[in-house]
């Protein structure tokens, strides 16, 4: 219970606590001893903690979900994603972060939990004890992600092709002997056909041909000081009027070059502080 007892003892400012201390996945990669993770579809939702007390995001702000909706939820925290559905993204964005989006559009959302983050043991026994506490609650929207187990790479391509081909983003691999720990871990990997990552403008390129007028192209630099291009993805609109200089985007990639600078980077959207 020590971060349920940290989280309530830190003061609100402005519907905004202490990021809460979630774990972070880094990418697959080659080497990885399948027996020892648990596999799982990964959910194109918004991450959210419950705290005991409140529903939160990665960055601390509480998403003012409806009393209906936590009302029985257990006082242990629990870390999963707020989702409707595949490729229902930005809809499920629209409805967690509204304060008027109403009940009907709060009963499409499920709190998909992957994790009992302040519950000790290891990630096999804290999967018995998730699921344990979900089949009790007995709360239709409040669910337990599937974890399974897969023979070989040969049969996580295939899952991962078949998740892909039904509309989802990828899958997750969660090493079964791991304690739950903030940061990012090889103990919780994502494998994804494309991945995500975020970038900030520092530059706005001209357009040529039937973009002459408009944007051609964004500047951007990573984290780790990778300075690139990002022309496609774009649309006219933001192309007439493209994310400011100082901004933060997503962008969309298919892994990276021996540089260390993303493949075929395409812009996805601005993002939204919350």
């Amino acid at each position: 219970m020590r971060y349920l007892v940290l989280m309530l003892l830190l003061p609100l400012a402005g519907q905004i606590l202490a990021a809460p201390p979630v774990m972070l996945a880094r990418h697959y990669h080659d080497g990885i001893d399948l027996d020892a993770y648990w596999v799982s579809e990964k959910l194109d939702g918004v991450r959210a903690w419950w705290d005991g007390d409140r529903l939160l995001s990665r960055r601390g702000n509480v998403y003012p979900a409806p009393d209906w909706f936590t009302r029985d939820f257990p006082d242990t925290p629990l870390d999963g994603e707020l989702w409707i559905g595949r490729q229902r993204f930005e809809e499920t964005v629209g409805i967690v972060r509204s304060h008027d989006a109403g009940d009907a559009a709060w009963r499409q959302i499920r709190f998909m939990v992957f994790d009992l983050p302040a519950t000790p043991g290891s990630f096999d026994q804290r999967l018995d004890k998730l699921r344990r506490l979900i089949t009790e609650r007995g709360i239709p929207w409040l669910r337990a992600v599937e974890q399974f187990r897969v023979e070989n790479e040969n049969a996580l391509m295939r899952r991962l092709r078949a998740v892909t081909d039904a509309g989802g983003e990828g899958l997750m691999l969660h090493r079964g002997t791991s304690l739950y720990h903030a940061g990012r871990t090889d103990d919780l990997l994502k494998l994804k056909t494309l991945y995500d990552a975020e970038a900030t403008v520092i530059g706005h390129l001209p357009g040529r041909g039937k973009y002459r007028g408009l944007l051609g192209a964004l500047l951007v630099t990573t984290a780790d000081g990778k300075i690139f291009r990002i022309g496609t993805g774009l649309s006219d609109a933001e192309r007439r009027k493209p994310p400011p200089i100082g901004s933060t985007i997503t962008y969309r990639y298919r892994g990276l070059t021996r540089k260390g600078v993303p493949r075929f980077a395409s812009f996805l959207r601005i993002r939204e502080a919350f």
